[in-house]
């Protein structure tokens, strides 16, 4: 059950990758191609929901650096199964109002790719089972908003959207990781 944790974060990343190679006349792949992520990783919750209902705390753990100390972890209670269900369903919905949404003239696989990817890195700042990768996580959630926010690149008040945007999240990371330098100075 523990390495399906790793599936919840890997599906929306290997969707991204996949999605960003798929043709630009295709929006119904890209849609279904989302749509299955989530739903997938719906269902991966699912599975694990009988055991963390039974208040359980489902974990995955791989050793990343250990001359650092560093560890890859990601860790799975109630409240962290309810944020990833969140994140799922939104991201289906999401995709079900874009594939609508979207004209066909849109350069709809780039979209789906920074979607996904930020799927992946919500999961990722949702399950991290340290602080280090919560930080690396919430980064990568600032680069995908920001790419999500600036889709339409040609349009001055989507860059100026996503700058702004940009600037935040990213105050807000280095608030974080002084945060957790902190942390780590008094633990």
């Amino acid at each position: 059950m523990a390495a399906l944790l790793l599936a919840l974060i890997l599906f929306p990343f290997a969707g991204s990758v996949l999605a960003a190679f798929l043709p630009a006349d295709t929006r119904n792949r890209q849609a279904v191609l989302a749509g299955l992520v989530s739903v997938s990783g719906l269902l991966v919750a699912g599975y694990c929901y009988p055991e963390v209902g039974n208040g359980a705390v489902v974990r995955y753990h791989v050793e990343w650096l250990p001359a650092l100390g560093l560890d890859f972890s990601l860790r799975m209670d109630g409240l962290v199964w309810l944020f990833v269900v969140l994140v799922l369903f939104i991201g289906l919905l999401v995709t079900l109002y874009a594939r609508y949404y979207m004209s066909p003239d849109d350069p709809v696989p780039r979209f789906f790719a920074f979607l996904l990817a930020f799927m992946g890195s919500m999961l990722g700042v949702v399950l991290s089972g340290n602080l280090v990768q919560l930080v690396i996580f919430w980064e990568l959630t600032s680069l995908t908003s920001f790419l999500l926010i600036g889709y339409w690149h040609h349009r001055a008040d989507a860059r100026r959207g996503a700058r702004m945007a940009f600037m935040v999240t990213a105050a807000g990371g280095l608030c974080l990781l002084s945060g957790v330098i902190l942390l780590g100075h008094v633990a």
